[in-house]
């Protein structure tokens, strides 16, 4: 499998002389969509389909009281009543317009083996089985329509040993004809403590049919759909994977110069080397500014990526603040949400992301197409960094300042409304270096009438007017003379 062009070669150092396209380091928010068989129990989260053949587990207990033996009803039985009978694209697009997002990336295929994409390779997709719809190409058509920008995410590596605990004990897992959905179903760690899921070398090591077939997917991914980015999950990282993540890389590379389009590929952790692909932190961020673009991918629920019935959500405003700080440092957010298996957006996660929209509508002028400044900002709360780290941290406070820039524009990005309707900015005081230039003007973006202000060694101080232009965080827009 080749492309006609050949400007990147399958070698790291080729690789790293892609550049990030502009529509992503401009675009700065996209949604996330975990949509698939696994929504229909409803139960825990997407990883449903692994953990309920983990004998002992909460998700094991269930199935066996709420579906019967696993021997009996196994996860195959869940893809009939994957109906996605109220799935409407347009709908989904609009949506996802007025959230303010310019990218969006639907999982095409998960850990469990189901494709949502017209996939040649297998029975079990969305196409030929469930739905009876081309998820993937009918979402592209929707979102490309309203001008976002299109990617899908591909887990089709994890399936190397995701069903494996359905091999421990009596289940279909087990059963030869259902073998190609359930995949080679490997020996590997069973707990999440293990030491073996922090290892880039499992063993048994997945095998070159296994992983020239994972290639073959993969490519046939970007020519049916030509998405603009490719999201991977973690386990990409392993040694045996790292030959075919390079073909895959230069191929796909290749082929966004003969549609001239913008293309990039997200990686976690050390799956590629810097420069060649986007680094992603999966439900994290970041204590300072990174040189190098990044992203976080996360969840508007705090216990699932998917449907399930029983959510913890976050509010709209910590959201934003997430965008707003994740933005000041270089990077970009991938902010996930979980329709229904009716194909329906759940009510509070459509009002998270028309809040968020809201926001933007006022304030995007200080997130889109923005670059870092000197420092992030200032203000107490800690931001904890790394992998699953952002629940962690308390909410931000009205102390809390995020700055971003465009040309001679500096924003502060205010992370709460002032009790005393004054708000400082220490870090564009006359007695620091961070801003030596005259201020011209400060703007409240939102406000119609101006401000008053004045600036002295302990920083920039306004007097904000009483009623606020926006909740969750408010932009001062400063111009030097």
């Amino acid at each position: 499998m080749s492309a006609k062009t050949t400007q990147y070669e399958a070698t790291w150092e080729s690789l790293k002389k892609t550049t990030v396209p502009d529509w992503y380091q401009d675009g700065k928010f996209g949604i996330f969509i975990h949509w698939g068989v696994y929504c229909v129990p409803a139960f825990g989260n997407e990883w449903y389909p692994r953990n309920m053949y983990i004998e002992g587990s909460p998700e094991f207990e269930h199935h066996r009281e709420r579906w019967g033996p696993h021997s009996e009803f196994g996860y195959k039985d869940f893809v009939p009543m994957f109906k996605a009978e109220k799935f409407d694209p347009a709908h989904w697009a609009d949506i996802l317009k007025r959230s303010g997002a310019r990218y969006v990336v639907p999982v095409a295929e998960h850990h469990d083996g189901f494709a949502m994409y017209d996939c040649s390779f297998s029975r079990w997709t969305a196409v030929k089985m469930g739905p009876k719809r081309d998820i993937i190409g009918e979402l592209a058509a929707a979102v490309r329509k309203e001008g976002l920008v299109f990617g899908v995410s591909s887990h089709r590596a994890e399936h190397w040993w995701f069903f494996n605990g359905g091999m421990t004990f009596d289940s279909d897992v087990r059963d030869p004809q259902y073998a190609d959905f359930y995949g080679p179903a490997a020996p590997g760690p069973i707990e999440h403590t293990s030491e073996a899921w922090r290892s880039r070398d499992w063993t048994p090591r997945p095998n070159a049919k296994f992983l020239e077939d994972w290639l073959a997917r993969t490519c046939e991914l970007v020519d049916k759909y030509q998405p603009q980015l490719v999201w991977f999950d973690w386990w990409i990282e392993q040694v045996v994977v790292e030959p075919y993540l390079q073909r895959f890389a230069s191929y796909y590379y290749n082929r966004g110069l003969e549609w001239n389009k913008g293309v990039a590929i997200n990686y976690k952790h050390h799956s590629f080397p810097e420069g060649a692909a986007v680094y992603d932190i999966e439900r994290g961020q970041l204590k300072d500014i990174r040189p190098i673009f990044w992203q976080t991918d996360t969840s508007v629920s705090k216990n699932s990526w998917c449907y399930v019935k029983e959510q913890d959500y976050k509010t709209a405003t910590s959201l934003i603040h997430d965008l707003v700080d994740i933005v000041s440092k270089n990077g970009v957010l991938l902010l996930n949400i979980g329709p229904r298996p009716d194909g329906t957006i759940p009510e509070p996660e459509e009002e998270i992301l028309l809040e968020i929209g809201r926001w933007l509508a006022v304030n995007g002028e200080a997130i889109y197409g923005t670059r870092p400044w000197k420092v992030y900002g200032e203000g107490p709360t800690e931001v904890f960094e790394g992998y699953f780290q952002d629940i962690k941290r308390a909410g931000f406070t009205a102390k809390d300042v995020r700055f971003t820039t465009t040309g001679d524009t500096l924003y502060a990005i205010v992370m709460g409304w002032p009790e005393s309707g004054e708000t400082v900015v220490q870090s564009l005081g006359t007695g620091l270096a961070l801003y030596p230039d005259a201020i011209k003007q400060v703007e409240l973006l939102g406000c119609e009438e101006g401000v008053q202000w004045s600036r002295d060694a302990d920083g920039l101080k306004v007097r904000l007017p009483s009623q606020r232009p926006a909740y969750a965080a408010f932009v001062l827009k400063v111009t030097k003379r």
